[in-house]
């Protein structure tokens, strides 16, 4: 416990733009307000980076768009300069991976990345978020092999600038919807830009915790088994991946819905998908996850690295309004940030 006493105050915060206001929100003011709670770093939305490309170039910038996209992208470094904050990553690249050779879905998703990878150069930020592909299949391939050829290929073009690639298995995903599955694509990658962004939502969103059953659990399990087992697997993850792999901890707690989520809610879009972009509170708030077991277990593994919040708070019935006071929502998360390492501190005791 002492060497975990003597570094955790050595993790910088960061927040996604993306959990601040809305995409309609000035950039600008959401940068302030990040500052002024105490923030170091952002996660960079690429939502945010074009609304503010519409304002600052005063013109409909497409998101394919990449020359204008760049343009604004340096303005956008400048502004976090002036407020003294780390662009620590772009996100969220989707739906990269797994496409069949010589798709049009495929040649697209390496255009793209080059599209991206040049806003990196303009906001000087060295690392990708890559989200695990959730396109249905067919035409994507469940394979691992396909995935890893392919994030083998971009880790590569990454690795040309300096740049690093954080791969995220989200709940929902095709591909790689769990911490190992997302563990063993990145150990099959085999590349020393390529590592983790681990977030406590989609780790226990794809073991333990589910928005369709009455009591927020995995059903067809007795929920102590059920907590056993999510325990066996965090302690798994602890043991398991090397403390340079985990590039990013993503955190934010979950909502138990009022009423268990149905197909019929939103036949377009897969329901942990909707739980997660709507039911993402800040820890300590009201959510259920085990979000302390789980920064603990991170910790664990030895990684000190960026801890950075990423919450989507619509209540629970994932309907509403996001906190108007910008400045009085970061400094909520930025206190809840806090209070999670110390609590990661006390834990078990």
């Amino acid at each position: 416990m002492a060497g975990l006493d003597s570094t955790l105050s050595s993790i910088p915060f960061s927040i996604a733009t993306v959990s601040v206001g809305y995409s309609s929100t000035p950039l600008h003011s959401k940068l302030y307000a990040i500052a002024q709670a105490g923030f170091t770093g952002i996660e960079l939305a690429f939502e945010d980076l074009v609304s503010f490309a519409n304002v600052h170039l005063l013109r409909d910038v497409e998101e394919d768009d990449y020359d204008h996209l760049y343009e604004a992208a340096c303005e956008v470094h400048n502004l976090c300069v002036a407020q003294n904050l780390e662009i620590v990553i772009l996100q969220p690249f989707s739906n990269f991976e797994g496409w069949p050779e010589h798709s049009d879905e495929r040649m697209a998703a390496f255009k793209k990345a080059r599209g991206w990878i040049k806003i990196m150069k303009g906001l000087e930020t060295n690392m990708l978020q890559v989200g695990s592909n959730d396109a249905p299949t067919p035409p994507l391939s469940r394979s691992r092999v396909e995935a890893v050829r392919d994030l083998k290929g971009l880790a590569d073009m990454l690795a040309e600038e300096g740049f690093k690639l954080a791969y995220e298995p989200r709940s929902w995903a095709t591909v790689s919807s769990t911490w190992k599955d997302g563990w063993e694509v990145v150990k099959a990658v085999d590349r020393t830009n390529c590592g983790l962004c681990l977030d406590t939502f989609q780790i226990t969103a794809a073991e333990y915790a589910d928005p369709t059953t009455a009591n927020g659990l995995h059903g067809g399990i007795p929920p102590y088994e059920l907590g056993k087992n999510f325990g066996d697997s965090l302690d798994e993850m602890a043991n398991t991946i090397p403390a340079e792999k985990v590039f990013l901890l993503q955190i934010s707690d979950g909502w138990r819905p009022k009423e268990p989520l149905s197909a019929e809610m939103n036949k377009d879009v897969k329901l942990k998908a909707m739980w997660n972009y709507n039911y993402r509170p800040l820890p300590f708030e009201g959510g259920y996850f085990p979000v302390i077991e789980l920064a603990r277990k991170v910790l664990d593994t030895g990684a000190r690295s960026w801890w950075s919040v990423e919450a989507f708070d619509g209540g629970r019935d994932g309907k509403e309004e996001r906190e108007p006071d910008l400045e009085m929502f970061s400094k909520r998360a930025f206190a809840s940030l806090t209070r999670l390492r110390e609590e990661c501190l006390h834990y078990g005791e």
